[in-house]
């Protein structure tokens, strides 16, 4: 359901980041574990991260690299985030948002009126930095969005359950030292039901528990309609 009430809405949502389709362009980056260019003497090295991410966008003359909905992925495997815990042998590799890939302190507009659900510095290295995440109601349905690695000052500004309307510029990308030491981007992510979690949720899962993650986290691009503009992958 949740699905269809956001397709239907679509174009009622305000753009999560700026973006001029007339004027700026965007292309979508692989960095699932069949892009072999992509290895780990370039994720496990910050330095060598960044410039891939800005070498990619530079190639393409792109505002922003965007990607990793359903994404299998490698770059997890240097966190102890995302390390095989208690009783399982399988670690997190599958990714659940879309990340935008752009430059730190670009600003994070709300696609929609929400409240503050939660906030927090999730400040383990490979985590989400500054978090927050707004609740929705839409057509008679309560959902999440949650938007990952901001600046620490994006989460001074509020109180949990305050409003923020549609349109405000709500938050930023952190940069690496603030975001969980990645190159600035933004996780965003559609989440139905949160369950316990406050100020963070799982952005990334067990592939053996991909089915019953995609069903509560459906595509970001639902809200954010960019899919629409990309250029191939680089």
């Amino acid at each position: 359901m949740l699905k269809q009430i956001l397709h239907d809405h679509q174009n009622n949502f305000i753009p999560v980041v700026p973006f001029i389709p007339a004027t700026d362009r965007i292309a979508a980056i692989d960095l699932s574990a069949a892009n072999k260019a992509f290895s780990g003497e370039i994720f496990s090295d910050l330095r060598r991260f960044s410039e891939y991410i800005l070498s990619s966008m530079q190639k393409e003359g792109a505002l922003y690299v965007i990607g990793g909905y359903g994404e299998l992925r490698d770059v997890y495997s240097g966190s102890s985030v995302f390390n095989a815990t208690g009783d399982t042998l399988e670690p997190r590799r599958f990714h659940l948002g879309v990340d935008i890939w752009g430059k730190a302190l670009t600003p994070v507009c709300a696609p929609m009126d929400g409240t503050i659900h939660s906030f927090a510095y999730n400040n383990t290295a490979g985590d989400y930095g500054a978090t927050i995440i707004l609740k929705h109601y839409l057509s008679g349905l309560t959902f999440h969005t949650l938007y990952g690695h901001l600046s620490l000052r994006s989460i001074e500004r509020y109180k949990e359950g305050e409003a923020v309307v549609k349109g405000t510029e709500f938050a930023e990308f952190g940069k690496p030292e603030e975001n969980g030491m990645w190159p600035p981007h933004l996780h965003f992510q559609i989440i139905e039901t949160m369950g316990a979690f406050k100020g963070d949720y799982p952005g990334v899962c067990r592939y053996s528990e991909r089915e019953s993650y995609l069903a509560n986290c459906p595509d970001g691009d639902l809200i954010l309609s960019l899919n629409r503009f990309l250029d191939p992958f680089v």
